[in-house]
């Protein structure tokens, strides 16, 4: 049976994104969020989206026109498959789909009302073990019998926070790239108390929101992609702190060198800077000597820059100036 009512509990850059994708796609959505405060954190986020998801569906359309009077192929990257199939695509549904999910998608601070009857929670919290902990343990008794638990950690393991879920065999974990309109993945892992049914139905709900679902057979921190992105983040940080380049020479070194589009610091800036600092604060225990980078070092760096203000993106500051 495919899912109807979706929660998303935290509105961050990947909440908010996660969120708003399922509203386009016609689902019952809303964000549960803390405080007044994250509200008004969040709001700005969506207002966000839905420009960039207009300026999306323009930029297919005239890739695909183009594409069309040359007899060439589009140019890579241009297309979002979380908007539409080339072959399906109708300009006037998307941007009505967009205004839409903006007009229906809820922000709820109330908890119980929330999640009640929803068919999922999706968990996209900062990745605060004590902090999900928490969570967890107000959610489980607010729930409905039917309500698939996914967490959208980055880093800890869901095997962490099962017994406070009330429901182990409906708890799983499923993880986004940024941009996920664009960036179209949903990595679905299990942990081992998890039932065939909800993965199952969870594989069938990243289908339900465009997403390409990939299983992932063994809990894994990091999942896929976050297994290969966080040693690459950390490798460039360490570069920076430890006085080898500047974050500038360092992201053109990748982006000349790869052809990527955007270099590790580039990538920390729309990640977040908080969310950095919170997933390299477990290595910050590790000895110095067995330490593969200079965690303390990092852990510093980004708690300066959060100190200041400059957490990337959002706030107009992180390594780079953005906005006016």
């Amino acid at each position: 049976m495919a899912f109807e009512k979706v929660v998303v509990a935290g509105g961050g850059v990947l909440g908010s994104q996660i969120a708003f994708q399922s509203a386009y796609c016609g689902l019952d959505t809303c964000i549960w969020l803390r405080s007044e405060g994250s509200i008004g954190r969040t709001r700005p986020k969506l207002d966000q989206l839905v420009k960039d998801y207009h300026a999306q569906i323009d930029a297919m359309e005239a890739a695909l026109a183009k594409s069309r009077a040359d007899g060439e192929p589009m140019a890579p990257g241009v297309w979002a498959m979380g908007i539409a199939d080339p072959d399906d695509f109708d300009p006037a549904r998307c941007h009505g789909a967009v205004d839409a999910a903006a007009e229906n998608l809820r922000l709820e601070l109330d908890l119980s009302a929330a999640v009640a009857d929803a068919d999922v929670v999706v968990e996209s919290m900062a990745e605060q073990e004590e902090a999900k902990i928490e969570f967890y343990k107000r959610l489980a008794p607010l729930m409905a019998e039917k309500t698939v638990v996914v967490t959208n950690s980055s880093s800890l393991l869901p095997s962490k926070f099962t017994r406070y879920t009330g429901r182990p065999d409906r708890y799983l974990a499923m993880h986004f790239a940024n941009h996920i309109w664009r960036n179209n993945i949903a990595e679905v892992m299990a942990q081992p108390r998890t039932s065939q049914e909800s993965f199952d139905a969870i594989m069938a709900f990243a289908g339900q929101i465009r997403m390409q679902p990939l299983p992932v057979r063994k809990e894994k921190a990091g999942y896929l992609l976050n297994s290969m992105l966080i040693p690459f983040l950390f490798s460039a940080m360490d570069l920076y702190v430890n006085g080898i380049s500047e974050p500038e020479s360092i992201d053109t070194a990748w982006v000349r060198g790869t052809g990527a589009p955007n270099g590790p610091f580039q990538i920390l800036d729309v990640v977040g800077l908080v969310t950095a600092y919170n997933i390299v604060q477990p290595y910050t225990k590790v000895p110095g000597f067995m330490a593969p980078y200079n965690f303390k070092g990092i852990s510093r760096m980004l708690k300066e820059k959060i100190d200041a203000g400059e957490t990337g993106v959002a706030a107009g500051k992180g390594f780079y100036t953005y906005g006016g």
